[in-house]
């Protein structure tokens, strides 16, 4: 997990081993609103995908 939402123009993510989910911003009351979100995008992360949450 990161809020790097710039991650995949400074990475190059082609062929990597890992899940990248991209969080909305890194305020903690914010993010609270957006659990059940967050974890289902942690739940459907598979090895190779990026999902950026809005």
């Amino acid at each position: 997990m990161t809020t790097d939402k710039n991650l995949r123009y400074q990475q190059n993510l082609k062929n990597r081993k890992l899940a990248i989910v991209v969080l909305p911003c890194a305020h903690w009351p914010a993010l609270q609103l957006q659990i059940k979100e967050i974890q289902q995008a942690l739940l459907l992360a598979k090895p190779g995908s990026y999902l950026e949450l809005a």
